[in-house]
């Protein structure tokens, strides 16, 4: 019995691919299985069961399900330590995947401490510019983007990118990840001109080196779209969106999330332009596809709901945001918690559409929520922090409530200027 367990367990370790879009099916498949043999624990197979837990910990973490990702996550790296020690690149690659997956589930410090850990790993076995070191670096500048902690990521994005060209050569496709990565922090804080050099730079080599049908070239030029959408030049983004959706759908075929994020990318620009009845048709569309090959509630399928929802919101149409976006507050509540970032936005985009309708207490008591919890959970200098402050001063403003207002934004002027600095657009 026990040779049988074992033969078992190493037929499912191998077949049991790591989870992405291209491998989902495959993992579906043997997903009962590999459910299976980890559950006999009398096998000395080891190593199979460390990487049967890491490829299950990355299926999981991208169908959205945290909780099983982190469980299976934390199974890889607890068993890796023992068979490999801590320094091991197998060990480390595991806890820098845990490291993301606490990152999708908002909770940034767990996801923080993880990556110094692995970044000062790196840094001692492979050497400070080795590319598994510069990776563990990008991780963690992408944990202090998300907080908001905007100088820290681009100090370590600044870093990574100088070591990336010495290192790997100018061309390299991880320096021309490491130039978008600090390309999107200016972007950020509204350094424009210095996020579009960078951008234009990044899809310039990314064409030549790489053709123009590469995942990473498209991925280039929808970021100088983004650049150039939000400074509102929307044809040149237009344009640049066009192309990038009509090639994604022949070469990655209609289904793929890159296609959906390119359909959903050119949505948000008809959307900024008024075009409101080709942003929903798209959104839709992109909805649609997402509940099929996703399912209902997984985080991609939850944003583009929300997108939808701000479409009915700017044509008026406040009953049918309204329910959309309840739709997904629950959602999201029930499957990242109450106080995960997503959730938060959740509460505020629902809490507009309270306003839009002239409900101001309804608007008031979500906001006043998400102020709080957004300052205990990601600290009064986040950006979101920042919003939820200056919609909660709105609301006050309709109902004539001048003087709590102004207390409000004068506190949201003074942060941005000490986080951002004076030149920020938000200041200007």
């Amino acid at each position: 019995m026990a040779e049988f367990a074992q033969q078992a367990l190493q037929i499912v370790s191998s077949a049991f691919p790591y989870g992405d879009f291209e491998t989902r099916e495959v993992c579906l498949k043997y997903l009962p299985h590999a459910h299976a043999v980890l559950m006999n624990e009398s096998t000395s197979l080891r190593k199979e069961r460390a990487g049967l837990l890491h490829c299950m910990a990355g299926y999981f973490d991208y169908e959205g399900h945290w909780e099983e990702a982190e469980q299976y996550g934390i199974g890889a790296v607890k068993l890796k330590i023992e068979i490999h020690g801590e320094e091991h690149p197998s060990t480390l690659t595991s806890m820098a995947n845990l490291a993301l997956t606490y990152l999708q589930q908002g909770r940034w410090k767990d996801a923080e401490e993880l990556q110094v850990i692995v970044m000062e790993k790196s840094k001692r076995v492979f050497g400070e510019e080795h590319p598994h070191t510069l990776t563990s670096m990008a991780n963690l500048a992408s944990t202090y983007w998300k907080q908001g902690r905007l100088k820290e990521a681009e100090e370590l994005q600044v870093i990574v990118m100088e070591k990336s060209k010495r290192v790997l050569g100018e061309e390299h496709p991880g320096t021309l990840v490491s130039m978008g990565n600090l390309a999107s922090t200016y972007r950020n804080q509204g350094r424009w001109k210095e996020a579009e050099e960078l951008d234009v730079d990044v899809m310039k080599i990314t064409k030549r080196v790489l053709g123009e049908e590469h995942p990473d070239t498209l991925t280039s030029m929808g970021n100088l779209a983004s650049t150039y959408s939000q400074q509102g030049r929307w044809k040149e983004a237009e344009e640049l969106q066009v192309d990038v959706m009509k090639i994604t759908k022949r070469v990655l075929g209609e289904e793929h999330p890159g296609t959906l994020m390119s359909m959903g990318n050119l949505a948000s620009t008809y959307w900024g332009q008024g075009r409101w009845k080709e942003a929903e048709e798209l959104k839709l569309e992109v909805l649609e596809a997402r509940k099929r090959v996703l399912g209902e509630e997984h985080p991609h399928t939850l944003i583009s709901m929300g997108n939808l929802a701000s479409t009915y919101s700017d044509q008026g149409r406040w009953k049918e945001a309204e329910e959309l976006k309840l739709e997904v507050l629950e959602a999201r509540k029930r499957a990242l918690g109450e106080e995960h970032p997503h959730t938060l936005i959740s509460m505020g985009n629902l809490a507009s559409t309270y306003s839009d309708q002239g409900r101001w207490k309804e608007a008031e008591e979500l906001q006043v929520d998400v102020m709080k919890i957004t300052k205990r959970v990601l600290g009064e200098e986040h950006p979101h922090t920042l919003i939820s402050m200056g919609n909660l001063a709105s609301t006050y403003s309709d109902q004539g409530r001048w003087k709590e207002a102004e207390e409000l934004q004068v506190d949201v002027m003074k942060i941005t200027k000490r986080v951002l600095g004076e030149e920020h657009p938000s200041k200007r």
